[in-house]
C-alpha cells in the first residue's frame, strides 16, 4: 500500500499532461518516495492516451487506465478511487489550474487528524456569468451553503475513500458526496491558476448535466416546489371564489367570462405538465439506477496496474481491459 495515491481524471488535457506529472513528482518527492499517480482516461478525444501511455513507460509510479467511452468526470473519478491503492488519495483535475505544489500542504493537514482536507479558490478564474450560476445552484437545489468556490483539488483518506466507493448512486459528484460522508474535514485556500494549455472542454449542455445529476443525487427539492406551488394555486383559487361569491352578494355583478376562464384553464395544464415532467425525471432516475449497470468500464491499462472495480465489491462489466506494455 504506497503512502499517496493522486487520481486525476483526464480529458481534453494532453498538452497538460507531461507538466502535470514532472510538477506531481518534484512536489510530492520532498513529502514521500512512496506514491503513485492514476491518470483516468475519459476516452479523450486530443491523444491523451498516446500521452499517457509515453510518461507510463517513463515513470514507473504512473498507472494508466483508459475507459470504453465518455463517462463523465466524476465517473472517472470514481474509477480513479477503486483502482488507487494508497493510504492518503489525493483527487485533483488534469488542467493545472490546481497547483500541485498544493500536495504538501494537504498532507500535512491531514496529519493533524482530519479524513478529508478540501480547497477553496481565490479569484477563481472561471466567467462571473458561471460563478454566479453555480452559487445559485447550490443555494437553491442543493440545501448547502452555496460556496461554489471549492475545487476538486483534495486529499481523503483510505476509509473515506473506501465509504465513497460503497455508495450506489448513478448520478454523483464528487464534492456533494464529500459533503453527504461527513467525516472530519478542513480547508485550505489557494490561488486559482489560469490553464495551463486548451481550453475547458465543459459545455453548457455538460454543465446543466453535471447540475441535474448533482440535484438528484442530493435533493429532493422539485418535488416540494411542486407540492408548495399546488398549494399556492388552492390558496388562490379559494381566494378567488371568495371573492367572486362578495362581488355577487354586494354588487350583483357577474363574474369575467371566458377571457378569464381560458386564463386559468392554461395555467392549471401548465402546472400540470410541469408537475409530471419533474415526477417523470425522478422516476428516469429510477429506471436508471434499477437497471444496476456499471458507472464505468475499463478498456486498457498501461504500468503497474490492478483493474479498477465499478462499486467496492463488484468487478467492473464487460470484456477482460487489454494491457498495454509500460
Amino acid at each position: 500500500m504506497p503512502e499517496l495515491s493522486v487520481v486525476i481524471p483526464a480529458y481534453g488535457c494532453a498538452d497538460c499532461l507531461a507538466a502535470l506529472v514532472a510538477r506531481l513528482r518534484a512536489s510530492i518527492e520532498p513529502v514521500t518516495s512512496d506514491f503513485e499517480v492514476l491518470l483516468i482516461d475519459d476516452r479523450s478525444t486530443d491523444g491523451g492516451w498516446d500521452v499517457i501511455r509515453r510518461l507510463a513507460a517513463e515513470e514507473p509510479r504512473l498507472r494508466g487506465f483508459r475507459l470504453s467511452r465518455n463517462f463523465g468526470q466524476h465517473a472517472a473519478i470514481t474509477a480513479g478511487l477503486a483502482g488507487a491503492r494508497g493510504r492518503w488519495i489525493v483527487v485533483m483535475d488534469c488542467d493545472l489550474q490546481e497547483p500541485p505544489e498544493l500536495i504538501p500542504r494537504l498532507y500535512a493537514k491531514a496529519q493533524e487528524g482530519y479524513d478529508i482536507v478540501r480547497t477553496r479558490r481565490r479569484d477563481r478564474r472561471h466567467s462571473a456569468y458561471r460563478r454566479k450560476a453555480s452559487r445559485i445552484y447550490r443555494r437553491l437545489f442543493l440545501e448547502s451553503s452555496g460556496d461554489a468556490d471549492y475545487s476538486t483539488l483534495s486529499l481523503i483518506s483510505r476509509k473515506v475513500a473506501d465509504a465513497f466507493l460503497r455508495l450506489g448512486d448513478r448520478d454523483r459528484e464528487y464534492l456533494l458526496v464529500l459533503d453527504w460522508l461527513g467525516f472530519s474535514s478542513a480547508t485550505i485556500e489557494f490561488q486559482h491558476a489560469d490553464r495551463h494549455a486548451g481550453e475547458s472542454t465543459y459545455t453548457l449542455r455538460d454543465l446543466v448535466r453535471v447540475a441535474s445529476d448533482g440535484m438528484f443525487f442530493r435533493t429532493t427539492v422539485l418535488l416540494r416546489l411542486i407540492v408548495a406551488a399546488g398549494f399556492l394555486v388552492a390558496l388562490g383559487g379559494v381566494g378567488l371564489g371568495a371573492f367572486y361569491v362578495y362581488d355577487k352578494l354586494v354588487s350583483d355583478s357577474s363574474p369575467p367570462g371566458y377571457t378569464s376562464l381560458a386564463v386559468l384553464v392554461l395555467l392549471l395544464s401548465a402546472m400540470i405538465l410541469i408537475s409530471l415532467g419533474v415526477v417523470g425525471l425522478y422516476v428516469g432516475r429510477i429506471f436508471e439506477q434499477v437497471k444496476q449497470r456499471p458507472l464505468f468500464v475499463v478498456d486498457e491499462e498501461v504500468g503497474h496496474t490492478r483493474a479498477p472495480t465499478s462499486s467496492a465489491n463488484e468487478p467492473i462489466a464487460g470484456p477482460e481491459p487489454r494491457s498495454s506494455p509500460s
